[in-house]
């Protein structure tokens, strides 16, 4: 069975850091990609980050590409989300997802939708980014 332990979320000021976590077993992160996906309140979902486990690859929206980096330590089972720069924009839960295969996408679909609609999603953690 799937299970994630989703962690280091707070109130950061704009412009400011934040590292948030997402604790898996072994098998999951070994065989399954891993995904971030946040929900702003009135908004619908959308999708962060991805890293495969295929091969390591990465995915990342536009909306925070170049501010986040996805990351994977198999010693410590964990998946992280550093994010930078933050906007009062990423305000949003943050929860980690994955829909059981080893590849976030392809070419054409960088993302699958089940991730969204689908997957297996931790409890999330809010990060607020206001002064």
């Amino acid at each position: 069975q799937v299970q994630f332990v989703e962690s280091g979320g707070g109130l950061v000021q704009p412009g400011g850091s934040l590292r948030v976590s997402c604790a898996a077993s072994a098998s999951t992160l070994d065989n399954f990609a891993i995904a971030w996906i946040r929900q702003a309140p009135g908004k619908g979902r959308e999708g962060v980050s991805c890293i495969s486990a295929s091969d390591g690859s990465t995915y990342y929206a536009n909306s925070v590409k170049g501010r986040f980096t996805i990351s994977r330590d198999n010693a410590k089972n964990t998946v992280y989300l550093q994010m930078n720069n933050l906007r009062p924009q990423d305000t949003a839960v943050y929860y980690c997802a994955t829909d059981q295969s080893p590849t976030c996408g392809n070419e054409y679909v960088p993302l699958k939708q089940q991730f969204l609609t689908d997957g297996y999603w931790g409890q999330g953690t809010q990060v607020t980014v206001s002064s």
